[in-house]
């Protein structure tokens, strides 16, 4: 079973925090995010508390309003911003929650600048990007870092940008005013030309020596690549940018974004940090990352999921950034099960147009995300239908658990034309229709962090599949309250003049609000696995502690295929 129980966190003494640089170079996808995210796992493996950041350069105070194809999934923090999705990297590497404070925008930025000079907090000074920008930049770097030994800084992008170098004349300007509290680590792609067939150290080498030029110069250059970096490539590394050849650190393709931990300190990634900083490691201990990996090494039976969404396509290309954390939640929940996940992305509009036994019908799984808007919604509601009527495990995930519940309205308790209101004004059964608050907000045009966001409390129907996932994962006990914490994203909610018809055709209502008023959690009878959450339980799952809907989603896999 999955250990959920909280990982214990070390006492760090106030004020002493030291600060983790990550850029980029040459291209932009580069990695920095596993990177950064990897460093803070060897970090907390050795005893110590790490507080991760990420810096986006645009100027949205969140990502709440950019396209899921534009900017990949939006990643939503228990106190409820809405975030790039590097901090779900975060917190399943680092097995902690992170808050608002981990997240900081150009558009924070400047609104915070603009809002001190209204305020008169400037004393009549005139207000300029050194120092008042950088000042609060910093400022907020040192808030988030408070109390932890590490504050591990992600600076997004790639350096050379122009929407970037504020952030890193902070970095450099912080470095001046306290060197001893500084490292920097440099991310940086070394192509392989098909025409050349060798790895090219150049690209790093310009990289590095345009942060050189910003006056910053890497304590650590790590080099990703196709290939492991051979000693050639990094002997050239370390001389012309100015590194111990130690300090050259290699970081390949790999089968799992998991391994790179373990890749990472066996170049002894964590000793060289304390080295810089005199300190020692307070335990060694990333045996559970190695069993990971060696489970992810070792599995060969395979399960076929298919994920039925509507944001994969981005021009001629089929992108899963839009999906990361469910992709993610089902690699998690199958290791921990034992078999080996196989993804495949189904577009829900190839649903509506070949029709859903011919695109669902050799898989073993079916999870149906979110999303918003009329686009693909029949093409979903199709391969529920399918599922539920072929006995197909599915896991429907916020807009998955509306259009589970118009599915079951329309061909199960025969309310014709049953639909959501965001998709249809007009529907005879508007079995999910907006929350009354959100329709006010919608009436003034206010978009940005206006939804149900963040944690909420969610109470359990006793005696449910639902109850049973989260008692065998050890999240609640058989006796007392049956309460859960999960994270939300939405505008809609299931209708509740329509919940005594549907709970009477068979719709079970196994998890609602502490006060019963909004059902959070729908599931069926008589099924192996038909679970639709209001929730998203893929921003809580972690690759050493599945989550718990996910982990039984695909038990359920497991038990048909055997």
């Amino acid at each position: 079973m999955p250990n959920h129980k909280k990982p214990k966190i070390s006492k760090t003494q106030k004020s002493n925090t030291k600060f983790i640089f990550v850029s980029g170079g040459v291209i932009s996808g580069i990695g920095k995010g596993i990177t950064s995210s990897s460093i803070g796992a060897i970090l907390k493996a050795k005893g110590f508390s790490v507080s991760p950041v990420k810096v986006d350069m645009y100027l949205n105070q969140d990502a709440g309003t950019i396209r899921p194809q534009e900017h990949g999934e939006v990643w939503v923090t228990k106190d409820g911003i809405e975030t790039d999705q590097d901090l779900g990297h975060y917190e399943r590497f680092i097995g902690e929650n992170i808050m608002r404070a981990n997240y900081i925008t150009t558009g924070q930025i400047y609104a915070e600048v603009l809002r001190k000079e209204r305020a008169f907090e400037y004393n009549g000074e005139d207000v300029e990007a050194i120092p008042h920008v950088t000042d609060e930049i910093i400022r907020r770097w040192q808030v988030a870092g408070k109390g932890f030994d590490f504050c591990l800084i992600e600076l997004g992008g790639t350096v050379g940008e122009y929407q970037n170098a504020i952030f890193f004349e902070a970095t450099r300007i912080m470095k001046l005013r306290d060197p001893q509290t500084v490292f920097h680590i440099h991310v940086a792609y070394l192509p392989i030309p098909s025409y050349l067939g060798e790895m090219k150290s150049k690209p790093v080498q310009q990289s590095v020596r345009v942060l050189n030029s910003m006056g910053i110069e890497p304590d650590v250059v790590v080099g990703r690549s196709e290939v492991p970096m051979d000693d050639r490539r990094k002997e050239r590394v370390a001389l012309f940018c100015g590194v111990n050849k130690d300090h050259v650190l290699s970081n390949p393709d790999v089968g799992s974004i998991y391994e790179v931990p373990v890749i990472l300190e066996n170049q002894h990634a964590g000793e060289i940090i304390l080295e810089k900083f005199g300190m020692k490691a307070k335990q060694q201990d990333l045996r559970q990352w190695k069993q990971l990996v060696h489970t992810i090494k070792t599995v060969k039976k395979e399960a076929h999921i298919a994920v039925v969404g509507k944001y994969f396509g981005v021009g001629k290309f089929q992108l899963a950034d839009s999906y990361v954390s469910v992709i993610e939640s089902i690699k998690h929940a199958a290791w921990a099960n034992k078999v080996k996940p196989v993804m495949h992305w189904i577009s829900s509009l190839d649903v509506e147009k070949q029709g859903a036994k011919a695109v669902l019908g050799k898989y073993d799984g079916i999870v149906v995300p979110g999303g918003f808007g009329s686009r693909g919604t029949e093409g979903m509601i199709q391969a529920i239908q399918y599922a539920r009527e072929h006995k197909v495990p599915y896991l429907g995930l916020c807009y998955g658990m509306q259009m589970a519940t118009i599915e079951f309205a329309r061909n199960v308790a025969k309310l014709k034309n049953a639909n959501t209101t965001e998709v249809d004004d007009d529907t005879p059964h508007p079995v999910i229709h907006i929350m009354p608050d959100q329709a006010k907000k919608m009436l003034n045009r206010e978009y940005g962090a206006s939804m149900r966001l963040g944690g909420w409390d969610c109470v359990l129907t006793r005696k449910t599949l639902t109850e049973k996932c989260y008692l065998d994962c050890g999240v609640i006990k058989k006796t007392g309250k049956p309460k859960i914490n999960e994270r939300h994203r939405h505008r809609y909610e299931f209708n509740n003049e329509y919940r005594d018809q549907l709970v009477k055709a068979g719709l079970v209502i196994s998890g609602t609000t502490p006060d019963g008023q909004l059902v959070e959690i729908v599931e069926l009878k008589d099924h192996p696995f038909f679970v639709g959450s209001q929730f998203h339980p893929e921003f809580q799952s972690r690759p050493l502690a599945p989550h718990p809907l996910f982990y039984g989603f695909m038990k359920a896999v497991v038990k048909l295929k055997k």
